[in-house]
């Protein structure tokens, strides 16, 4: 299945100008299927470090939170998860509310690596809350058509007031600064909390966040040229011939075969099916995608699968015409993908896809479905191959994204309704235009996301950064922020120019934490 729409991993920064020192602290929030999902169905979100021997989870607890915070007479409520981390805790301290995506919330970055740390540090107290129909937090009784009405970012704003005055009040920290904090999809989130309820938060931290909704995303695939080009722009040349290559296969039912089997597909390919053939184009592009949004993310040494395949691995099979055509190399790619998944064979149909996203059990894997829900109810998002800078072709163009709306939630979601629904997100919020204070907005250039978040000052008390260097992290060698492990090249640190800029070069550092100052706390 095809990543529908996804920001990088969550990072955020937090500021402390506590006795005079600026620091700017990396921390996690559970976010993303990335926003989206792997072709596997797995989450894409950062996994945090492993868990240290002898340290416990927080015990995870329960809020009860209104269904629907815009219907006064509905008294309806429900369960939504949440955990606490208040170990370091000292009267005054700030409250660091870590922001739920669009996937489980996980307590491991709770006890875990820095999070933990800067609590230490500031003696603050940790929060998280699960995002409304992710995870375990289930507001209704299954993911119906319905049900789903009550799944909007709206809602979860409101949820994040009503558990924030709750927590005020019942763990006395009405005096405290809260500063929301989120990546991707929840930095959008934590964004625009602060700008609906700045009474309630005192600050924010906005990484790697789409501000700004659209239906065509076409700009995705364009930064991941720019990036692939980071390497070397044959690298960029090779994926184009070899979708150029498949496109001349798709002409005869003979190359439908060499495909098949070169491309290790679960059942022939019918060249006739349209569906079939852009889902399996999307699918093949998303390869590429997905090691550029997650490049070097510091999973390796917990064991997840696939870390060491970074953009320098893509353009070394890519490049490589030792291998054959560049056809042949995009296979050798697929075919890598596939075995470090432990998958026999790619499911590229359109059906299989769609029946997937079509389950509304809370026992199955749902989340997927309900990202698909809020890019057709107010996001858009779609990654498609409409741009002609790019060099994946042309086979999977919006309309093939907007007709799944219709496909899996059925045929009122149409185009009209995808483009009201983000019209009224980009009015709710203001787009790349909306009016905050206190909030701190963090992207890095390679992170493909950026182009639909804030890279430049909003105003003094708006403040952007934005990573442009790709080759200074590798260079000079950094610390990751989140594990406290020291890197360079050998190393795989999460370098500057990556998804959220998990790691820092300190000259960097230093020169971009004086952009981020007085705001927050």
């Amino acid at each position: 299945m095809r990543n529908i729409g996804g920001a990088a991993p969550g990072c955020f920064y937090i500021v402390d100008n506590m006795k005079g020192v600026l620091m700017v602290f990396l921390v996690m929030a559970e976010s993303t299927l990335g926003i989206g999902r792997t072709r596997s169905g797995h989450s894409a979100a950062l996994r945090p470090p492993p868990l240290p021997e002898g340290v416990h989870l927080p015990q995870e607890k329960w809020f009860t939170q209104t269904l629907d915070h815009f219907s006064p007479t509905d008294i309806r409520t429900w369960q939504q998860r949440y955990f606490i981390n208040d170990t370091f805790y000292k009267p005054q301290g700030p409250v660091l509310l870590l922001i739920g995506g669009e996937g489980p919330a996980n307590p491991e970055w709770m006890v875990t690596a820095m999070p933990l740390e800067y609590a230490k540090n500031l003696s603050g107290c940790l929060l998280q809350l699960e995002h409304r129909f992710y995870g375990k937090s289930h507001p209704t009784e299954d993911a119906s058509v319905e049900n789903l009405a009550y799944l909007s970012s709206e809602q979860a704003l409101a949820d994040l007031a009503t558990f924030t005055e709750a927590m005020k009040k019942h763990l006395g920290l009405t005096t405290n600064k809260w500063i929301a904090i989120g990546g991707s999809y929840p930095g959008s989130l934590a964004a625009w909390y602060r700008l609906k309820y700045p009474h309630l938060v005192d600050g924010a931290v906005a990484v790697s966040a789409p501000i700004l909704a659209q239906l065509n995303f076409k700009e995705y695939l364009e930064v991941v040229r720019d990036s692939l080009a980071t390497v070397g722009e044959d690298c960029n040349v090779a994926i184009s011939i070899a979708h150029h290559e498949l496109h001349i296969l798709l002409q005869q039912e003979s190359g439908w075969k060499i495909i098949s089997k070169q491309f290790r597909l679960c059942s022939p390919l019918d060249g006739h099916n349209k569906k079939d053939v852009a889902n399996l184009f999307s699918m093949l592009t998303e390869n590429v995608e997905d090691i550029v949004q997650y490049n070097r993310d510091n999973r390796a040494f917990e064991g997840v699968k696939g870390t060491n395949i970074t953009i320098e691995t893509v353009c070394e099979i890519m490049r490589n015409k030792t291998l054959g055509s560049p056809y042949i190399r995009y296979a050798t790619l697929n075919s890598l993908l596939l075995d470090v998944e432990e998958e026999k064979c790619l499911d590229h149909t359109y059906r299989s896809m769609v029946k997937e996203m079509q389950s509304m059990d809370w026992k199955d894997s749902v989340g997927g479905r309900s990202w698909m829900y809020q890019t057709c109810t107010e996001f858009g998002f779609y990654q498609s191959s409409d741009s002609r800078q790019q060099p994946f072709g042309n086979e999977f163009p919006v309309e093939f994204f907007v007709q799944q709306c219709q496909d899996i939630f059925g045929p009122r979601f149409t185009e009209n309704l995808v483009l009201s629904g983000i019209k009224r997100t980009n009015t709710l919020y203001g787009g790349r235009d909306l009016k905050v204070t206190r909030v701190v907005f963090i992207n890095g250039a390679i992170d493909p996301w950026h182009a639909l978040g804030i890279t430049t000052d909003l105003s003094t008390s708006a403040p952007a950064i934005y990573i442009n260097d790709a080759e200074l992290c590798v260079k000079k060698g950094c610390t990751d922020l989140m594990t406290g492990l020291a890197g360079n090249k050998h190393h795989h640190t999460h370098n500057i120019h990556d998804d959220c800029d998990f790691a820092l070069p300190d000259g960097l550092l230093r020169q971009n934490t004086f952009k981020v100052h007085k705001h927050l706390l």
